[in-house]
C-alpha cells in the first residue's frame, strides 16, 4: 500500500485539534516533502525520520514521500509529528500493517537513534484522544502525565521499534498504570504563623470560602504579602476537574507540569515590572500568561500601583469572563483564567498614611491621589474586598497569640462553605450570575433597605452591588445561615474600604 493515515493531535492554546497524517509514496526522483501548514522544526522533522529510521536498521523507502498534515490551515509545530510521521513512512512502504494505525493516536518527537523524546502539552491530547475513543502511543517520559486523565489507555514507548512492535502484535507495550499522587499541603504556609491581624485572617476565610478577589492596604511589613502566600494553604481542595485543567495549562506553558504538583493549588506572583504579554499571555506562538498559569489558585500582584497602568487594565476581562483570548495576525488562541486575584499596596507613596503609632506621613493630597489613581474605578470596582491591614503593635509581635487557628483549622470551615454553595448552585459563589444570583442571594425587606441606603450613600455601582450581595452569601454560607440577613449585607459593606473613602 503507498498511502498511510495516521492520527496525531496539535497544540492550540490548551486544546488538542486532531491532525491527520497522510503518507504518500511515489514514483520520482528521492524526496521528503512535508506540507500543512509546518512550521520550521516540523520541517526538520524529515532529517531526524530519515536518521531513526536507518539507525532502527528500517528500509527508507526509495522515491518521493509526500507528507501531508491535515487540516491545512492549522499551524503545525514542535517535533511531537516525528513519530507518526516515522510510522506512516512505514506503513505506506508495507514494512507495517497500516490498518492497524487507525486505533492509535500518536505524538512524540524522534532521536536520530529512533529513541522517543517527551513533548509537551500531552495532556490535553490524553483528553482528546479519550473523547475520540483511541488509544495514546507517546515517549515513556510523558506517560505518567497523560495517565492522570482517566479512561484513555497509554501505551509508552522508549524506541521507534517498540511503536513497530505494538502495531505488528498489538499487545507488545504495556498499557501505563496511573497512580495519582495525593496533593501535599504541607507545600503551603500556615496561617497560624501570622500574628494578630485577626481581622484580615477572617477576610482571607471568606475570600477562600467564596472565591473572591481581594485588595489589602496598609504600611509597609503589616503582613499583606504573609497573609497572601497563606490563602492556598486554606482553599478547598481541588476537584479532578480543576485539577486537570490546572495542569493542562502547565503542560503547554513552557515551565511544563510536574507530577509532585498534582492536585496543588498554584500561587503565582509576577514582579511589577511584568509587562502584559506576560500577564495575558501572549508571543508570535501564543502561551499562556501569569493569569492563566494561576488557573483554579492565586495571583498576587504586591505594589499593586507600581504595575503599569496599561497592564492592569488588561485584567479587567479576565476578571469577569474567566477566560483569555490572545490574537495575532496569524492565529488565535484561548486560555482560562479563572484566578483568584489579591492584591496588595500601600495607602500612599511613603506607605505611612494612617499608620497610628508608626512614623509620619510626608505625602501631600496630591501625591496620595495621583499615587491611588494608577489604579482604574472600573478595575477596583471589580475587586470584591478592600480591607486595611494595620501595623502590628509590639506586644503582638513578641508573644504568639494562643488562639491563632492553623490553616487546615480554616480549611475546613472553608470546604464546608464551599460544598453548601455547590449543592446548592453548583458554582462557588463569586460566580453567581443573573437568575442564579437573584434565587439565592434575595433579601427581606430590613437587610434590602440597609443595602439600598449604602448604595445611596457611598455611591456604589450595579457591580459592587451584585459584588456585596455574592459576599453576603458567602458570610451566611460560614455561619451555616440559608437567608441573608442584616449582618451579612453590613459585615460585606464594610469590605468595601475604597468605595467608603477612595482617598
Amino acid at each position: 500500500m503507498s498511502l498511510a493515515v495516521l492520527y496525531s493531535r496539535a497544540r492550540d492554546g490548551v486544546n488538542a485539534p486532531l491532525v491527520t497524517a497522510e503518507v504518500h509514496l511515489s514514483g520520482g526522483l528521492p524526496a521528503l516533502n512535508i506540507v500543512g501548514l509546518p512550521e520550521a522544526a516540523v520541517r526538520e522533522s524529515k532529517d531526524r525520520v530519515r536518521g531513526a529510521l536507518l539507525n532502527a536498521q528500517f528500509a527508507f523507502p526509495k522515491g518521493r514521500i509526500t507528507v501531508n498534515l491535515a487540516p491545512a490551515d492549522l499551524p503545525k509545530e514542535g517535533g511531537r509529528f516525528d513519530l507518526p510521521i516515522a510510522i506512516g513512512i512505514l506503513a505506506a512502504s508495507g514494512q507495517l500493517p497500516a490498518a492497524a494505525c487507525a486505533a492509535y493516536e500518536l505524538v512524540g518527537e524522534l532521536a536520530l537513534s529512533g529513541e522517543l523524546r517527551g513533548v509537551r502539552g500531552v495532556l490535553p491530547v490524553a483528553v482528546a484522544a479519550r473523547d475520540a475513543g483511541r488509544a495514546l502511543i507517546l515517549p515513556a517520559e510523558n506517560a505518567a502525565e497523560a495517565a492522570l486523565v482517566s479512561g484513555v489507555t497509554v501505551y509508552p514507548a522508549r524506541h521507534l521499534l517498540e511503536v513497530s512492535a505494538q502495531l505488528r502484535s498489538g499487545n507488545h507495550l504495556t498499557p501505563y498504570a496511573a497512580v495519582t499522587p495525593p496533593a501535599a499541603l504541607q507545600h503551603y504556609p500556615d496561617l497560624a504563623e501570622v500574628r494578630g491581624q485577626l481581622p484580615a485572617k477572617r477576610v482571607l476565610e471568606i475570600a477562600a470560602a467564596g472565591g473572591h478577589s481581594l485588595l489589602m492596604l496598609g504600611p509597609p511589613g503589616s503582613g499583606k504579602s504573609m497573609l497572601a502566600s497563606r490563602l492556598p494553604g486554606i482553599l478547598p481542595s481541588m476537584s479532578e476537574q480543576e485539577a486537570l485543567a490546572t495542569a493542562a495549562v502547565l503542560s503547554v506553558s513552557s515551565q511544563g507540569f510536574h507530577l509532585e504538583r498534582w492536585r496543588e493549588r498554584p500561587f503565582r506572583a509576577p514582579h511589577h515590572t511584568a509587562s502584559g504579554v506576560a500577564l495575558v499571555g501572549g508571543g508570535s506562538n501564543p502561551r499562556p500568561g501569569e493569569i492563566s498559569l494561576a488557573m483554579n489558585g492565586v495571583l498576587f500582584l504586591d505594589e499593586l500601583p507600581e504595575f503599569d497602568r496599561k497592564v492592569l487594565e488588561v485584567l479587567r476581562e479576565p476578571l469577569e469572563s474567566g477566560r483569555v483570548i490572545i490574537s495575532r495576525a496569524a492565529r488565535q488562541a484561548e486560555f482560562p483564567a479563572r484566578f483568584q486575584l489579591v492584591a496588595a499596596m500601600n495607602p500612599c507613596p511613603c506607605g505611612y498614611l494612617g499608620d497610628q503609632g508608626g512614623r509620619p506621613c510626608r505625602c501631600t493630597e496630591e501625591q496620595v491621589t495621583r499615587y491611588r489613581g494608577r489604579i482604574s474605578g472600573p478595575l477596583l470596582d471589580r475587586i470584591d474586598m478592600h480591607i486595611e491591614v494595620p501595623r502590628l503593635p509590639p506586644e503582638q509581635l513578641q508573644y504568639p497569640n494562643a488562639d491563632s487557628e492553623s490553616s487546615e483549622v480554616v480549611r475546613q470551615r472553608v470546604e464546608r462553605a464551599r460544598q453548601l454553595a455547590q449543592a446548592r448552585q453548583g458554582c462557588p459563589n463569586s460566580l453567581l450570575q443573573g437568575e442564579l444570583l437573584d434565587r439565592h442571594c434575595s433579601l427581606a425587606p430590613q437587610p434590602a433597605q440597609l443595602l439600598a441606603r449604602a448604595m445611596e450613600q457611598l455611591r456604589l455601582s450595579a457591580r459592587a452591588y451584585h459584588r456585596i450581595l455574592r459576599l453576603a452569601r458567602t458570610i451566611a454560607d460560614l455561619a451555616q445561615i440559608s437567608q441573608i440577613g442584616s449582618d451579612q449585607i453590613a459585615e460585606a459593606i464594610s469590605y468595601r474600604r475604597l468605595d467608603r473613602d477612595p482617598y
